[in-house]
């Protein structure tokens, strides 16, 4: 990830208006698609469906065609998905609000793939406590998820970000920013990193995201305008999905064979994969994807990040500028300006 401000954020999807278009200009029938994805745990298996062709089969079965995008540079793909180079992405639900939703583009988070539990935490060589931070500066990438959890690591000790001095930092430096100079002590980053890390002689893991279960979501995001006038992009997306969950939960071979070639392709071996699989919630089966969405913590989950979101100048408008719209009807925000969507839907018709 690289972020650094609202303007910054702003600026870069705009560069991308220019050279892809207006964002909503593809919103009508058609049958075809292109979807954008960068590495991280929970999103290795779109690589993998791509590659072993499930991505295609359930393209076919809707006579429509799907084409899956790797993107080194997680924002720089929210970016291109803002600007409309994409039909779908995936990306956290901080960042389906602060980029896509407050760019203007009407967005659902079409499949709750995972939260992190664990993939995303702070190490220190100095401190062995949170409240050991004060006074101390962290490097982190700024305005991300990573930002996020330390503001509410901090809270959880009766801190505040002043107390502490934030560096932004890219997660391309991240590990030899750490392990390469003194000047450096502490970091907030996600995994593969974070392990990598956390590993370093002399680190001490102080907090991670299973202390705050459930707020950092994993999910592919599409356009809504795109949806509604294209169902079945939603339904093969959402069968490609879950043909993949059911092979990665199976536990036979073909599973290990699966889970081989994401860790191949994510930089690491099927242990070290298999390890942020253990620190991330993924949702098997699409029921528990359902009751997830359904459940009213996700509202106060986006409470939450909307408010983070707002204090750190994220939303422009003010808290409630932006609308986020939850099943069942109910709304945080602005009605009128609805521009990020939580749905069960689709992934109740794979339940």
């Amino acid at each position: 990830m690289s972020s650094i401000s609202t303007m910054t954020r702003i600026a870069a999807a705009a560069a991308v208006v220019l050279a892809f278009g207006s964002a909503t200009a593809s919103a009508e029938e058609r049958t075809s698609f292109r979807i954008a994805w960068s590495i991280y745990v929970g999103w290795m298996p779109w690589g993998y469906a791509a590659d072993a062709g499930i991505v295609d089969r359930w393209a076919d079965r809707y006579g429509i065609e799907i084409e899956v995008v790797q993107i080194n540079d997680y924002i720089e793909s929210i970016n291109q998905y803002t600007a409309g180079a994409y039909d779908g992405c995936v990306m956290t639900n901080m960042d389906a609000l602060t980029i896509p939703a407050v760019g203007g583009v009407d967005s659902t988070a079409l499949i709750v793939g995972d939260f992190s539990n664990g993939n995303d935490g702070i190490v220190s060589k100095t401190a062995t406590t949170l409240a050991e931070l004060a006074g101390t500066t962290i490097y982190l990438v700024e305005l991300s998820v990573s930002h996020y959890l330390l503001a509410r690591a901090l809270d959880s000790v009766g801190l505040v970000e002043r107390d502490v001095t934030v560096v932004n930092t890219s997660d391309a430096d991240m590990v030899s920013v750490f392990t390469s100079t003194d000047e450096v002590s502490t970091v907030v980053t996600w995994n593969p990193l974070l392990s990598e890390i956390a590993q370093f002689p002399g680190a001490t893991p102080l907090f991670d995201s299973s202390q705050i279960p459930g707020e950092i979501i994993d999910m592919m995001v599409v356009n809504t305008e795109v949806l509604e006038a294209n169902p079945d992009f939603g339904r093969a997306l959402v069968g490609a999905w879950y043909e993949t969950m059911a092979l990665m939960a199976a536990g036979d071979e073909e599973a290990i064979a699966a889970l081989t070639e994401m860790a191949a392709a994510s930089g690491t071996d099927l242990a070290g994969y298999q390890a942020q699989l253990d620190s991330t919630q993924m949702f098997y089966q699409a029921a528990d994807a359902v009751a997830f969405t359904l459940s009213p913590d996700l509202i106060e989950t986006m409470d939450l990040v909307r408010t983070f979101s707002d204090e750190h100048g994220l939303l422009g408008g003010g808290v409630d500028s932006v609308g986020i719209a939850f099943p069942g009807g109910e709304v945080l925000g602005d009605e009128g300006n609805i521009n990020l969507r939580f749905t069960e839907t689709f992934m109740q018709m794979a339940a």
